[in-house]
């Protein structure tokens, strides 16, 4: 395996004028779409260079919320397949509309989850893991061992052999994420931090979903390669 061979995402992105996408960009400060540094938010309890390092991990992958992670192309498997496999399943779909967001603290990082449950969100990360796992190489051993020292159960280690990945259907839970692991201190102060600037972002209605955005990943961070609204 090539070291530079692209790994590929099924995400959901925010539509790219949105106040969501606008929000997240800034606080990451990357625009995963055009690939170009973001417009920084000022910040009242950090300086631009620790917060660069805050958001550093969560900056390689672009704003999102994983529908279905990261992987290579199997064997056989191509880019415009992919591509067009994206648009039948997107055809299929109808919007909808989940209650909203909120900044939370989820272990030691920060990130957007949904305020209330939202099934059909779940529905349509489950319909993503099945649908575009063709598509996905079975992962290294080095990408299986790194997987595997992080706490799972029993049914998340076997969700990682069967999917690639530990944290789909039942163990699923929508997140945008905001920052990398933070100690305990810096994450009261940037959790203050990002909930100010999200209640002023005008982004704390309710989120709707419209489409699946097709991230691509190459010697650099993730980059949305492709939007495909639903129903199209």
């Amino acid at each position: 395996m090539s070291a530079l061979e692209p790994r590929y995402a099924v995400y959901f992105a925010p539509p790219a004028m949105s106040p969501l996408w606008r929000f997240g960009c800034s606080m990451l400060g990357l625009d995963a779409e055009t690939g170009e540094a973001a417009p920084p938010p000022t910040l009242r309890r950090f300086d631009a260079e620790t917060w660069h390092e805050i958001t550093a991990e969560p900056r390689k992958y672009g704003f999102h919320g994983t529908l279905k992670a990261p992987f290579r192309l199997a064997p056989g498997r191509t880019e415009a397949e992919l591509y067009a496999a994206c648009a039948r399943f997107a055809e299929g779909r109808a919007r909808f509309a989940c209650a909203g967001m909120a900044v939370t603290a989820i272990g030691r990082f920060l990130a957007l989850k949904t305020v209330q449950p939202c099934a059909p969100l779940d529905r349509l990360a489950a319909g993503c893991v099945s649908a575009f796992d063709d598509f996905r190489a079975p992962l290294s051993e080095v990408e299986l061992e790194r997987r595997l020292r992080a706490p799972l159960s029993e049914r998340q280690r076997d969700h990682l052999t069967r999917w690639g990945y530990p944290y789909v259907f039942e163990d699923f839970r929508f997140h945008m994420t905001l920052t990398g692991a933070l100690d305990e201190d810096t994450r009261t102060l940037a959790e203050a931090e990002l909930r100010e600037h999200f209640a002023l972002s005008g982004a704390d209605g309710s989120l709707i979903v419209s489409e699946i955005a097709l991230y691509r990943q190459d010697d650099g961070p993730f980059r949305l390669i492709a939007r495909y609204p639903f129903g199209a």
